[in-house]
């Protein structure tokens, strides 16, 4: 498995007729994954509560998991509570769940009308289940304590719902692997930055400016930012860059670039960082189609690419993630 994902990385880039060294894939290991979407609708004796069927509208119901952490698998029958508390049998519901270091933090999407009656019993549950976070269609029914990460040195609370790397080993291999790469760097711009995955570890050696869309994301990282120890300066920025990229005048005076965009890639972004005099650029990826057209755009432009080194954090499933270094010629 780890060759075939190795190999789905180097076809990505031969696609572009880019010949860089691609590493051997860093994997996470089984019942290790700390985040997963479930889905519950009620039939007429029970619940069905698990995944849905590629390409299909069926609900497999699941009872355990070889890939998810114990701590999740061991919830199921509350989830299961939950979604038959949430759902009927014309409403489906979507469960998203993440582990965190003071419980799990559980969002309900769909379902049925929150009223003051399924407030109270949802409230309920989150107390019986003991779940750090119960939100609930964007509003927060539960916030029993903070559903902490740590980021590096930081501690930090995303909002309900925010992106997190779905293991914590394969988010230490990408942030070991953007350290490496910015060693020396004083002055570094993270973007996409999310809630601070590679912003605030990169914050122990360099002043980061972070930038991304969705402020609340920001928030979250920036009060990570506050009440850690030892870090330098952080700033942040909300910003459309699909719509309204970094231009390439802005970053002047910056060290290394981090990008770490969508599955869509960030073609706009690219074009404008091509563009630029910095002199390291580190892209984290998802999607390895994406970035290898992203890739050959910075080499179009006189970047050379180092190297890329896969990282699979979705076993038994044909994602890969990969982090791409590139110098400036």
């Amino acid at each position: 498995m780890a060759y075939w994902k190795r190999e789905l990385v180097v076809s990505a880039l031969r696609q572009h007729d880019i010949d860089a060294e691609v590493a051997n894939t860093i994997t996470s290991p089984p019942r290790s994954r700390r985040r997963a979407s479930f889905t519950a609708i009620r039939t007429k004796k029970s619940v069905t509560f698990g995944f849905r069927r590629k390409r299909s509208r069926q609900i497999v119901d699941i009872v355990e998991c070889e890939v998810l952490r114990p701590e999740i698998s061991a919830a199921f029958p509350a989830l299961r509570e939950l979604g038959a508390l949430a759902s009927s049998r014309k409403s489906e519901v979507r469960l998203s769940v993440t582990t965190s270091e003071t419980g799990l933090d559980v969002v309900v999407l769909g379902g049925k009308e929150l009223d003051l009656n399924l407030r109270q019993s949802a409230a309920a549950w989150a107390e019986t289940a003991d779940v750090a976070r119960l939100s609930w269609g964007g509003e927060t029914i539960a916030g029993r304590r903070p559903p902490f990460q740590n980021f590096g040195a930081a501690r930090v609370a995303p909002p309900p719902g925010a992106f997190l790397q779905a293991t914590e080993a394969g988010e230490a291999a990408l942030v070991q692997l953007v350290r490496s790469a910015t060693v020396g760097a004083r002055r570094v711009v993270d973007l996409f930055a999310g809630c601070g995955t590679f912003s605030l570890p990169l914050a122990e050696n360099a002043e980061v400016r972070a930038v991304e869309g969705d402020p609340a994301f920001l928030a979250a990282l920036d009060a990570g930012w506050r009440t850690a120890e030892g870090l330098r300066r952080v700033t942040t920025e909300a910003r459309d860059l699909f719509r309204r990229p970094l231009l390439a005048e802005e970053l002047k005076n910056t060290d290394a670039v981090v990008f770490d965009p969508p599955r869509a890639g960030a073609q706009a972004q690219t074009a404008e960082r091509a563009l630029s005099q910095v002199p390291t650029i580190v892209g984290v990826s998802c999607n390895p189609a994406t970035f290898a057209r992203d890739a050959a755009t910075l080499i179009a432009a006189g970047w050379s690419m180092e190297r890329a080194t896969p990282v699979d954090q979705f076993l038994w499933s044909p994602h890969v993630e990969l982090v791409g270094v590139f110098q400036r010629n």
